[in-house]
């Protein structure tokens, strides 16, 4: 089920001096239940095509389509905060607040206080299985797999159904690693989010239902069966 398209997207930098075409004439469209992988070398276009479809910008030709609106048309702010969830390499924990009040916040920022923020808060926790008795502890007392753990369950917590994954293991040893794509992969297949992972790493991208390769701006797409 279609989820957000990329109808002809394009997007250019320029300055004074030059203009670089980052993506070119792209057109796909992402399913809920899938896991993707986006590759490609350093320049190849990878994190602009990713900042498009969070909805940090809008494409200089072309439209990114989430549910039937452009997300140009949209409220962008509201769009990053209630329907796609963004985890980085280098975890983006608060380091002043707890893993509970790390996972709370976004329910905060939405409203949501008290009793029913930290209910929800723990469930995501245990989903991605952590035990109840990191609760209080801060980011710096937890391991490098614990914390992209954390930065996971922060993402779930909010009614996005789109997971966005910046070189999710990037920072992460290989068991770490392949703990958290097993993670990502559980919640494409078995709760149905549309989880699109940036990296670099082919063994990462193998696991993946999808490769988008990414290329002087251009795509290619491999289904892996």
């Amino acid at each position: 089920m279609g989820i957000l398209k990329l109808n002809d997207v394009s997007y250019t930098y320029r300055n004074r001096y030059q203009h670089v075409d980052a993506v070119k004439n792209v057109s796909f469209e992402f399913e809920r239940g899938k896991l993707y992988a986006i590759v490609g070398k350093s320049g190849s276009g990878k994190t602009t095509l990713l900042s498009m479809i969070a909805g940090l910008d809008v494409p200089t030709n072309g439209e990114v389509v989430f549910g039937d609106k452009s997300t140009a048309k949209l409220n962008r702010d509201m769009y990053r905060r209630q329907d796609v969830a963004v985890i980085y390499q280098n975890f983006n924990l608060f380091p002043l607040l707890t893993v509970l009040e790390n996972v709370t916040y976004p329910l905060e920022l939405c409203g949501v206080r008290g009793k029913e923020a930290k209910k929800r808060a723990k469930e995501k926790i245990a989903t991605v299985g952590l035990p109840d008795t990191v609760h209080r502890r801060f980011p710096s007392m937890l391991s490098g797999g614990e914390q992209q753990r954390v930065a996971i369950a922060r993402a779930l917590v909010s009614s996005a159904r789109i997971i966005l994954a910046d070189e999710p293991t990037g920072n992460l040893d290989t068991e770490n690693g392949n703990n958290i794509i097993q993670i990502l992969s559980e919640l494409a297949h078995k709760q149905g989010y549309c989880v699109i992972i940036v990296t670099h790493d082919m063994s990462i991208a193998e696991k993946s239902d999808v490769i988008l390769s990414m290329r002087d701006g251009a795509v290619t797409v491999k289904e892996n069966k």
